[in-house]
């Protein structure tokens, strides 16, 4: 193991730290699954799937209400 420092956004820093401690996760095991994941090769499904879920967010988004409307369409 090895001991790095980074010089972060306090602001960023200050969120990230309470999201973790919330969620009860360890912050520096995130920052270590998510180096993994740009010097790792992706496979090639990941990238079609990534290509695509490129192509669905510049659509246009549509409204779909809020999980009441949801309960009163369908009776929930």
């Amino acid at each position: 193991m090895v001991l790095k420092t980074f010089n972060l956004n306090e602001n960023v820093y200050a969120t990230f730290s309470q999201f973790y401690r919330e969620h009860g996760m360890s912050m520096s095991k995130q920052v270590e699954f998510f180096m993994r994941s740009w010097i790792e090769k992706e496979p090639k499904a990941k990238k079609e799937y990534l290509g695509k879920l490129n192509i669905i967010r510049k659509q246009k988004s549509i409204r779909i209400g809020t999980i009441n409307d949801l309960k009163k369409r369908y009776s929930m």
